[in-house]
Parts: C-alpha cells; structure tokens; sequence
C-alpha cells in the first residue's frame, strides 16, 4: 500500500495510545482516517487535534462502547453508510487487567465477562460486518491488535465465574482474537483480504499499561509503528494468519495450533454475537 491518500482506514480505540498514534500517523500520509472511540468530546478532541497536526481534513468520528453489540452494529451501520469500500481495519480497542489492586470481574449487560466481550466479541463481531466494505476494496487488510499475554481458553468456564483475575481474563480474550484471526485469514483467503494479529509491544507507554502496572518501559512509538507496518507494509501483501511480535513473526501460545479450539471458539463467538442467526 504505497498510495495511502487512496485509502480509507477505520481505527478503533484512536482516541489515546497507540490508536491514537496510528491515526495521525496514516493522516500525516494523507490517508482518509475513520476514528472510533467511546466519547463524543475525545473523538471531536482527537479529530481536532490531528487535523492540526497532520493539515488533513479527511477525518470522520464514529462513537461506540464495546461493551455492548447493538452499539457495534450501529458503528458498522454508520460506516457503511458513508462508504461502499474499506481497504483496512484496524481493530484496535481494548481492556486491559484493570487497575492494581482493584481488578473485579465485570460483565456487560447481557451476563458477558467485559474483557472477552470488548476485546475479542466486538472486533469479531466488527469484523464479520465490515467484510462486504472490505471485500469491496481488496486487496484489504485486517488488523488485530492482541498481546505476548495470552492464556488458555477454557471452554467451560470462558466467562470466567471461578478463579478469577484481571491478568487470566486479559490474557483470555487476547488469545481468543489470535486464534480468531487464524480462522478469518483461512476463512478469507479467496477473497483477497489478509488478516494478521500482532503484540504492539512490551509496557509501552499506554493507559492500559500505567493502569495495571504504573510505570512503561518503551515508547509508545514502538506499537505505532508495529501497527502501521503490519497495515500498509508491501512485504506483508501476501503474509496472511500470522501472530506478530512487533514486526517479527512470533508463536503464538499452543492453543492457537489446534483447529479444534479454533473452531469451537468461532461456534461459541458465532453463538455469542448472534452471527449464527444471520
């Protein structure tokens, strides 16, 4: 992708941090950048403050909280509205451990454990909705934003009722959006969309990171530009279904391996997302 004032970009989570980055980075370039988040004042900060920073005014906000999935169909129903084509997304927001000291499971109002709902059901789902856009602009590619924290899914307990920690629900649903983004790149191969997920990096300077840890150790550069890189790099035209750490290739935690897992958690996300009765 050498063009980049061609290409319409949708960023989710780009109202801080790395999302945030990326965006006024693919705006520096020109690109048409949809931003999403959860605060009309922050996306019309955000907005304000890359167009002042970048000279573009190709800048749409899109608000909605990942906690519930009326809210991301909304979100896709806005973008397809505005536009008949995507050429990436980049699935981006997300829920860390939450604070030190105070980490509680939470669930949104339908009974789903909050982490495995905003980081790994929303962009499913997402995903799924924006495939007719992305289909539309391809060769197109999805980005998922996951981390080097992934832990196993246990499939009868995956909301997590027993035995939980802010860390195992984090590192839950991150692995579930690696093992989804398997099977989307299997599931799209024919269709000229590559999908790739990729840690952004270790304790970089983010919310997420000062919330759960209280000091970074890296730049919060680092996870801009692994971003960026998986997003628009020629090198990855073809690369498709692979975990990334930065912009290396890694391994991602044993469960990814098994198609077992891998389709039993697309039934179960299927099921969750109402994907099933469509």
């Amino acid at each position: 992708m050498n063009d980049l004032e061609n290409i319409v970009v949708l960023i989710t989570g780009a109202t801080d941090g790395i999302g945030r980055g990326t965006a006024a980075k693919f705006a520096s370039l020109g690109a048409h950048v949809l931003l999403h988040g959860r605060s009309d004042q922050r996306l019309e900060d955000t907005k304000a403050a890359i167009a002042a920073e970048t000279g573009n005014a190709r800048l749409e906000t899109y608000r909605a909280d990942f906690s519930s999935l009326s809210n991301v169909r909304r979100l896709a129903d806005e973008v397809a509205a505005q536009h008949d084509g995507l050429d990436i997304l980049i699935n981006n927001a997300g829920l860390g451990r939450g604070p030190r000291g105070n980490q509680q499971r939470e669930t949104n109002a339908e009974g789903v454990e909050l982490r495995f709902q905003v980081n790994h059901l929303a962009p499913f789902l997402l995903t799924h909705l924006l495939l007719p856009l992305l289909k539309a602009r391809a060769p197109s590619r999805i980005v998922n934003v996951a981390s080097a924290s992934q832990d196993t899914i246990d499939f009868d307990d995956v909301m997590l009722e027993h035995g939980y920690t802010g860390t195992r629900a984090y590192s839950q649903s991150k692995l579930a959006i690696v093992i989804a983004t398997i099977e989307w790149a299997l599931r799209l191969k024919s269709d000229g969309i590559t999908v790739n997920s990729l840690h952004p990096g270790s304790l970089l300077d983010t919310k997420i990171v000062h919330e759960a840890w209280g000091a970074a150790s890296g730049p919060v550069e680092i996870g801009i530009e692994s971003e960026f890189y998986l997003a628009t790099s020629p090198d990855l035209e073809s690369v498709s279904g692979q975990y990334f750490n930065e912009a290396h290739v890694a391994s991602a935690h044993p469960q990814a391996d098994e198609a077992a897992v891998r389709e039993r958690l697309w039934q179960l996300s299927e099921m969750l997302t109402g994907m099933n009765a469509e």
